[in-house]
């Protein structure tokens, strides 16, 4: 790393907090909208909706087969940012049963 100047380090440390900040903003988003929920006295996870996203599906009802080793991480950065969805290797959620939503495990607790 010898010849850099300082203007150089200070691009990269820039583009590091810019991509520290890019990853952690749906972690903050989450965390501020829960906070509000539970000020209005709603349901901190789902706002009284009784339902919830499917963390498997993210909601669409079918997954990504492959597992963990596949590409579909950068298949899903790729959607987000315009591209078209690739609907080859799509199966049906198996954890929703391809609806995309669950009951919210924080209020639709059966008492």
């Amino acid at each position: 790393m010898e010849g850099l100047t300082s203007s150089e380090i200070a691009g990269f440390v820039v583009g590091a907090l810019l991509l520290g900040a890019t990853i952690a903003a749906p972690k903050v988003d989450g965390f501020i909208a829960s906070s509000q929920r539970r000020s209005l006295g709603m349901c901190k996870r789902c706002g009284d909706l009784r339902i919830v996203a499917c963390s498997q599906c993210k909601g669409t009802g079918s997954a990504r087969s492959g597992g963990m080793l596949s590409l579909g991480m950068l298949d899903d950065l790729y959607e987000s940012l315009g591209a078209e969805a690739k609907t080859e290797n799509l199966v049906p959620c198996t954890k929703c049963r391809s609806r995309g939503r669950l009951l919210c495990p924080e209020c639709s607790k059966v008492a």
